[in-house]
């Protein structure tokens, strides 16, 4: 035993420290800026348990992060058939009695188990990823035959026809985003990416026409006509663009007080990047997105030299996963996008979402710290 973690501590096991601190400087960042808002009591709904909520997250979250380090991701995804059903079935219930939507969402996408209320998509993203990166390890040769892109098609479709399924459009776009940049960063014939353009084109047309409804088209439409929205529509997003202005160069600070902060609906969860420009101003938001591209860019690093495709696959599934989230929430509150209810990463309230962004991270670290490692406690080089 003595012996193992001697050589843990060698040259030949390492840890993405720069990738980890990021994520957890982002989680520390949230749990200051929802204890102000319970504080300051700008949200009547947000109290203590919020912030309390945050901190235990990202604990568990840091040390789960660090546990999937250790494990050889290869060993992982052959466990597919483990976690790939568990997984459905638990998108499964949100259409039982055990499923509820929340209040002010427009989507059935939640379970209530007694105990705990969480979005089982969340743990589906981390499937797909790893269900998405083992079929296309085992099958890359083959995959522009097209029998084999067809099957590759089928299951990167599955997962967002059933969250479209839900009403929760949004994380089925972030499934799409998922899908398109592993699917690209494999060895795909430019005769399929040429033909990209066009299928992207009718997919958008047909759920234009025959899925979404009135309201989420006017969502859409009053981006590019403001001011034209008798229903309210553009209202949260006009109060987010009041609030980030208020925040001026250098923000009001933590503890400024109720009556010194704009309230916008859900500002502690899809919202949060509002609260942050009034309490930091424009510096600090400046400085969020640029921590937040730093952890984009550094999963793609981490893509490049992974010892395998599968490693690659599997980093380049948590870069469009986070590079999706962060551009369509920041895009929301900007106004250049609509109001679609995605969070942003290890910065909008949520035990579950912080759990599983950070089990990600794990899964990039994981195909990191095994990029050129001998051996470690759940691994042997010798072995398969």
């Amino acid at each position: 035993m003595k012996s193992a973690f001697k050589r843990l501590n060698t040259k030949r096991y390492s840890i993405d420290k720069g990738l980890l601190f990021a994520v957890m400087l982002c989680s520390v960042i949230s749990t200051l800026l929802i204890y102000s808002i319970s504080r300051n009591g700008v949200l009547e709904k947000v109290d203590s348990s919020y912030w309390k909520t945050q901190l235990v997250s990202m604990i568990i979250g840091t040390v789960l992060a660090l546990i999937i380090s250790f494990i050889n991701y290869r060993k992982l995804v052959k466990l597919w058939f483990i976690y790939a059903p568990a997984a459905l079935i638990l998108v499964g219930l949100t259409w039982t009695s055990l499923g509820y939507q929340r209040a002010g969402a427009d989507d059935r996408a939640w379970l209530n188990l007694g105990f705990i209320q969480f979005q089982p998509s969340e743990v589906l993203k981390l499937a797909f990823i790893l269900t998405f990166a083992y079929h296309l390890s085992r099958d890359e040769e083959n995959m522009n035959k097209p029998l084999h892109m067809l099957l590759l098609c089928i299951h990167g479709a599955f997962p967002i026809g059933i969250i479209a399924l839900q009403g929760d459009y949004g994380t089925a776009i972030i499934f799409a985003f998922i899908f398109m940049f592993m699917l690209v960063s494999a060895n795909i014939s430019w005769k399929y990416l040429a033909a990209m353009p066009v299928v992207i084109a009718g997919a958008v047309a047909a759920v234009w026409f025959l899925i979404l409804d009135s309201f989420h088209k006017n969502r859409i439409l009053v981006l590019f006509h403001p001011g034209s929205d008798p229903e309210g529509i553009e209202y949260q997003q006009d109060l987010g663009l009041e609030a980030l202005r208020s925040g001026g160069v250098f923000g009001k600070g933590l503890l400024a007080g109720a009556k010194e902060y704009v309230t916008v609906p859900e500002i502690h969860n899809d919202f949060i990047f509002t609260y942050l420009g009034q309490a930091f101003g424009y510096v600090g938001s400046i400085g969020i997105i640029i921590i937040l591209a730093y952890i984009c860019l550094k999963i793609f690093a981490d893509s490049r030299i992974a010892r395998d495709r599968l490693g690659r696959f599997i980093c380049m599934g948590a870069f469009g996963l986070m590079l999706s989230h962060c551009i369509m929430n920041i895009g929301m509150v900007l106004k250049v996008m609509p109001v679609i209810g995605v969070p942003l990463p290890f910065l909008s309230a949520g035990g579950t979402a912080m759990v599983s962004m950070y089990a990600m991270i794990g899964l990039v670290l994981s195909v990191y710290s095994h990029r050129a490692m001998n051996y470690n406690v759940f691994y042997n080089d010798d072995e398969d």
